[in-house]
């Protein structure tokens, strides 16, 4: 039977797993939809360790090992996510050893509570990247202005980076341009620029979530709603096709053909949030219209099954440009800025992973109280 996904590499596109967690490693489930759907690649993050966590047994026995170990809550956590990626990792190692280092990805992200702390989330990316020791390990940092510094030190001195919160084509671009000088450092010191991974995680369907909903706030003031109505559910793809059209200015020309003859890799356009978040958008739209070479689409459960169920390929992502940046411009005359909008989105999203960071360790901290209270230890440990 066909399977949609499979096809996608026709196209050039990588598929990313958005949902990695110990559970589906151990039962076979990943290693499965690498087999079957040309998984090559995942991401975690706090939200869904979160869950992962929370929602059964998976983690028990490793947290009661931990304590058994005297170690702190902070140590539990990093030891539990760490390994998480690790196994991952090990998943896709042939895949990473199959295509020489380009694909077979899997990555850890820094505390989203330091995101606006460059000091600290250089140390913490470099101390994760470190303890994961594999080739295929990536890191990833938020974005954020404070986190560019961090993102050019730690791509300068070896780390492999996946970027993530982007929302503004504005902030992509400097993302794009911290990875090449990084690049440009390392060559000038001598040092290897071919065995060094990046991908930019550019958020989608938040975007439509944010527009949609400024959209509906002025027709509710009194706005024309047949006009407002039109504009509606197109804001994210354009948003990403005129990023994509940015990466292919960027990675061209003089400077970058330098950095490829020495063998560096194009720092990728990962699509991340791609699950349809309006019931009355199609399921798979976030997927079909962002198929494009040297790009990755980062898919929850939903939109993998989906996709692999219906969803129809073509190379999407070039098509339509200019209609991208007359949407952009047909926005801002109704009143909405895009790259306004782009920056709240990271500000909201930083806070939301932090939240959910704040609920995983509550969650680690409720499983070892428990298991320190059976063993007649009451709820004192190290480090909190």
């Amino acid at each position: 039977m066909r399977n949609p996904l499979k096809d996608l590499a026709k196209h050039g596109q990588s598929i990313w797993y958005d949902n990695l967690n110990r559970d589906l490693i151990r039962t076979g489930g990943l290693q499965r939809m690498v087999d079957e759907d040309n998984v090559t690649g995942g991401t975690s993050n706090p939200s869904i360790f979160e869950k992962a966590v929370g929602a059964g047994d998976a983690y028990d026995a490793d947290i009661a090992r931990l304590v058994d170990e005297n170690k702190s809550l902070t140590e539990i956590y990093d030891a539990l996510t760490t390994t998480d990626v690790q196994l991952s990792c090990d998943i896709f190692r042939p895949i990473y050893d199959r295509s020489s280092g380009a694909d077979g990805f899997a990555s850890l992200e820094v505390s989203p509570e330091i995101a606006y702390e460059t000091a600290a989330t250089t140390a913490d990316a470099k101390r994760l990247f470190a303890a994961l020791a594999r080739l295929n390990g990536m890191i990833k940092i938020p974005g954020t202005p404070q986190g560019l510094p961090s993102i050019e030190e730690c791509l300068a001195d070896g780390c492999n980076i996946n970027i993530t919160l982007l929302f503004g084509v504005e902030n992509y671009a400097e993302v794009a341009n911290a990875y090449i000088r990084a690049l440009e450092k390392r060559l000038d010191r001598g040092e290897r620029v071919d065995n060094i991974a990046s991908v930019a995680s550019f958020f989608v369907s938040r975007v439509d979530t944010l527009v949609d909903k400024k959209l509906d706030e002025a027709i509710a003031s009194g706005a024309d709603k047949t006009k407002l109505d039109a504009l509606k559910g197109k804001a994210g793809v354009a948003n990403a096709k005129i990023a994509y059209a940015k990466y292919k200015e960027i990675f061209a020309g003089p400077r970058w053909e330098k950095l490829a003859a020495a063998g560096a890799r194009v720092q990728r356009c990962l699509w991340a949030s791609t699950s349809t978040k309006n019931p009355t958008y199609r399921d798979v739209i976030y997927v079909e219209e962002l198929i494009g070479p040297e790009t990755i689409n980062t898919m929850p459960q939903n939109t993998l099954d989906a996709f692999k169920d219906h969803g129809q390929l073509r190379p999407s992502l070039e098509e339509n440009v200019d209609e991208a940046f007359a949407h952009v411009e047909a926005l801002a005359r109704v009143g909405i800025d895009l790259r306004a909008v782009t920056d709240e989105l990271q500000t909201q999203g930083v806070e939301l992973f932090s939240d959910s960071f704040r609920k995983a360790n509550d969650t680690v901290r409720r499983k070892r109280d428990k298991i320190l209270s059976e063993k007649g230890a009451g709820t004192a440990a190290r480090g909190d």
